[in-house]
């Protein structure tokens, strides 16, 4: 169908991005991967004053790259097939980990559920990153002086990217789960961690992004889209290049954290949803991520929905998930 805002959907499903992707790209990714195996995860359980029963429910920490102590909230059942499934949740920008509640359908079928809490945002990970620039909101820019400067391993993305590696990589080596039964899910911020982490940790079985974020940010602005999740593009601009002179560079450093740039690098199954009218993170920009996996896929189409609720995925993701 056609689109008002973006490519008619034909021209979505051949196009490849526009972003430049920097030359050292895998180079850079390998590094950071070295980095984060050399790092001494220091991991902690402590049990959190939600319980259930049946269920075990547990405030991990453990020490991510840069030293930060990074949190997610673990559950898992207290009676259940050992070893078992995992899922791995990934929150929206600015969010946090969620209710316990809310994971309890995953521990009822038997399996182990572990929640991020990102960095500097809504839940209880620590942002120890010491960077120039603006930091009171904006993640996508906090290090890109930086790296402009030649050090983009000071992206804050970059680290975040590699919490989830390193949570997964937790997970599996956890006695009771199996680590060749272990799902990612998460939308927007969640929907781009879930591509970042099944690209890091190529061992993810299935994994259900929906209208991830943190993709092809020229695109979005050259759509006129550097609003909502996106305005920290424009603010960076205000701020620090307001004449655009360094615009080329500015967006090939945004290349280090662009997940497109990832997307080669998956082998796990995937089930993509996407709502056709989103303009927070447009279908094209998801299109420039969706079509450069080689791996087995699948795309479920909202066609008139936006970056909203959408009816009955949780159900299909759920049901997916069953498949572990």
């Amino acid at each position: 169908m056609p689109l008002t805002f973006d490519f008619p959907l034909d021209q979505l499903k051949k196009y490849n991005g526009i972003n430049p992707c920097p030359k050292d790209f895998n180079d850079f990714w390998e590094k950071g991967l070295k980095e984060m195996r050399a790092t001494d995860s220091k991991v902690e359980l402590i049990p959190a004053d939600f319980q259930a029963p049946g269920v075990e429910c547990f405030h991990l920490y453990f020490t991510g790259v840069g030293g930060a102590r990074v949190h997610a909230k673990l559950l898992r059942p207290s009676k259940a097939e050992k070893p078992h499934p995992a899922i791995l949740m990934f929150h929206g920008y600015t969010g946090n980990a969620g209710d316990w509640s809310d994971k309890l359908a995953y521990v009822a079928q038997g399996y182990t559920v572990a929640a991020l809490d990102c960095r500097g945002q809504g839940g209880l990970s620590e942002d120890n990153s010491s960077v120039i620039g603006n930091t009171y909101h904006g993640q996508i820019i906090r290090g890109l002086n930086d790296a402009l400067d030649g050090k983009p391993e000071k992206l804050l993305f970059r680290q975040i990217f590699l919490d989830t590696a390193q949570l997964a990589k937790i997970v599996m080596e956890m006695p009771d789960v199996d680590p060749n039964r272990v799902g990612a899910t998460g939308g927007s911020q969640g929907g781009a961690l879930t591509v970042a982490c099944i690209a890091l940790e190529p061992r993810i079985k299935l994994a259900a992004p929906f209208y991830p974020f943190l993709s092809d940010y020229k695109r979005v602005w050259d759509m006129d889209q550097g609003e909502a999740a996106y305005i920290e593009l424009r603010e960076y601009f205000r701020f620090f290049d307001p004449t655009h002179e360094k615009e080329d560079k500015i967006f090939e450093a945004l290349g280090y954290i662009d997940i497109q740039n990832l997307a080669p690098r998956i082998k796990t199954r995937i089930l993509w949803t996407i709502g056709l009218m989103d303009t927070v993170c447009p279908p094209s920009s998801q299109f420039a991520v969706y079509n450069k996996i080689k791996s087995d896929k699948e795309m479920i189409f909202y066609p008139d929905y936006a970056h909203e609720p959408l009816p009955g995925l949780a159900d299909k993701i759920f049901q997916f998930f069953l498949e572990l």
